[in-house]
């Protein structure tokens, strides 16, 4: 977008929230400034701009905005081309209702199994959760070329990061998930989702 696009991008390299950030701004090709915190150490930038210091944090000039779902809803109407929303209100209002359930049923899970400071008992059922849940609706993903759509979407952008750190959160996919073991492929292999990567999420998956 030019030497003119002063937009930045605070985020933690190791999180899925900023993943899903980083993943839309690829998708759209936006030129942009990331900058990774450790969330042990905020920049004094970032809590200047954002009152919970939280990450992803985007800033587009004089604007900042937080909380991942609000920050990819206005990367869609600020960058709308190429679309990842419906145009029509009903298949937009579905794609929302699926983003909040993978956000209740798989999300809320993840963030048990990967925060350090979850109970181990808590974890271990979180984990045993995730992967039986997964692995129950891969018959979906055999459906379409995306998941519950024939178009990239935010929906996509939200369950990618997930699914790219089932290795790290101790969950193997069983072969019955194939549908959803073939979408993960196809979909790891795009351009924009590598280009999304930080070096930390590139050695997720190094085994």
């Amino acid at each position: 977008m030019g030497a003119t696009n002063r937009l930045a991008c605070y985020s933690d390299p190791a999180d899925h929230y900023s993943h899903r950030v980083r993943l839309v701004l690829a998708e759209k090709g936006v030129s942009v400034q990331v900058i990774d915190v450790d969330p042990a150490r905020l920049p004094a930038r970032l809590a200047e701009v954002n009152p919970y210091g939280s990450v992803p944090t985007l800033v587009d000039r004089d604007l900042a905005l937080y909380e991942s779902t609000v920050v990819m809803e206005y990367l869609e109407e600020r960058y709308p081309h190429p679309p990842l929303m419906p145009v029509y209100p009903v298949a937009r209002g579905n794609s929302r209702l699926l983003m909040h359930r993978i956000q209740r049923d798989w999300c809320a899970l993840a963030d048990t199994i990967l925060d350090p400071r979850s109970a181990e008992a808590a974890r271990t059922e979180a984990r045993k959760a995730l992967r039986e849940s997964l692995t129950g609706v891969s018959p979906l993903f055999g459906e379409f070329a995306c998941f519950m759509s024939e178009e990239q979407s935010l929906v996509d952008c939200c369950l990618l990061p997930i699914l790219w750190r089932l290795p790290v959160m101790g969950i193997e996919l069983p072969r019955q998930a194939k549908p959803l073991l073939e979408y993960m492929e196809r979909q790891f292999a795009r351009e924009p989702f590598q280009v999304s990567l930080s070096s930390v999420e590139r050695e997720m998956r190094k085994l």
